[in-house]
Parts: structure tokens; C-alpha cells; sequence
């Protein structure tokens, strides 16, 4: 018992240092602001604009794929509501003085980082379908992640577990496509 209590205490530590360390950037007005409009964009604008292109480049003919993506991001969205509201881990800047809120918050709670959740989902999906896009959507989910502790939002345990169900989700969504006829 003793030793899963310092391994929760080394992970939180580990937490805490590494959200310290990435909000700090923060404090550089051109980084703050660089990483506000990622975090913004992220809300779903350039999701929106990536479905686009895809639609735009194939026509009607993945009209389903896209309907498909869109319900499976409410399905997200429910996930970590679900996960918010029954671990209720207060967002860092609420808990630590040092951190410093670089963006309103969306919803009230930390943990799982929802962005970070579609971000890897989204990009998983359309990169598959439109591996090309991979090039612009790879390194706008990484700047994501990065934006949410930068901001002072979220700690990077929350951003992983995000990214890690956004590779669940991804890959259920892939995994079922072509039972229910959708060509991937």
C-alpha cells in the first residue's frame, strides 16, 4: 500500500513540475497568444475545416464517413464529460498559485483534456482517409496537447489519458467502418 501511495505522490510531483514548466511559457506575450488561437482553433474551427477539404477533395462520396466522424465525436464528447464529471480533478490553475490561466476554461474540470481527445481522434481518422492532410494535422494535434498546459488548463497526465482515448475512439471508429459499409 505504502509503495502505490508514493508512486501516485512521484506521478502527481511529476505532473505538477511538468504543467509548472509548460505554463511558464506562457509568460512570453507572443507564445501566450501564439498558443490561445491553437487552443481556440481547436474548439473545433479547424476540425470543421479539415471535414471540408475532405469533403471538397471527394465529393458526395464520403458524405457517410464524414456523418460517421461527427457522431463519433459525440461520442467523445460524452466520454469525457462522463470521465469530468466523476473525477472532478480541479483544472492546475485553480490548485496552484504559479500557474497562470492563459485561456478560459470550456467546462470546469481537468482531467481528461477533451481537445486533445478530438485532436487525435480527428487527425487519426481524416489521415486515413486523407493521409496528405497528415502534414498539417499532425503537428496542429501536437500543438494542441502542448496549448492546453501551456494555457495553464490541464496537467499532461490529462492531456495523455486525452490523446490515449482519442487512439481508442480512432480506432474503434476504423475498426467498425467497414462492418457497417463504410469504406475507410
Amino acid at each position: 500500500m505504502n509503495k502505490i501511495k508514493t508512486a501516485q505522490q512521484t506521478i502527481l510531483d511529476w505532473d505538477l513540475r511538468g504543467c509548472i514548466y509548460l505554463n511558464h511559457w506562457s509568460s512570453n506575450p507572443y507564445i501566450s497568444q501564439c498558443f490561445k488561437r491553437i487552443s481556440r482553433l481547436g474548439d473545433g474551427i479547424f476540425w470543421y475545416a479539415m471535414l471540408a477539404i475532405v469533403w471538397l477533395l471527394h465529393g458526395l462520396n464520403y458524405y457517410l464517413q464524414v456523418i460517421y466522424l461527427i457522431l463519433a465525436s459525440s461520442v467523445g464528447t460524452l466520454i469525457y464529460k462522463l470521465l469530468k464529471r466523476h473525477t472532478v480533478r480541479p483544472r492546475p490553475y485553480q490548485v496552484h498559485q504559479v500557474i497562470i490561466l492563459g485561456e478560459r476554461p470550456l467546462d470546469h474540470f481537468s482531467f481528461p483534456s477533451g481537445h486533445t481527445l478530438h485532436a487525435v481522434m480527428i487527425t487519426m481518422v481524416l489521415g486515413t482517409l486523407e493521409p496528405v492532410l497528415l502534414i498539417v494535422m499532425l503537428p496542429f494535434s501536437i500543438l494542441v496537447a502542448l496549448s492546453r498546459m501551456i494555457l495553464g488548463l490541464h496537467y499532461p497526465t490529462d492531456v495523455m489519458v486525452g490523446a490515449g482515448l482519442g487512439v481508442l475512439m480512432a480506432s474503434f471508429i476504423l475498426w467498425c467502418a467497414p462492418v457497417l459499409g463504410i469504406a475507410l
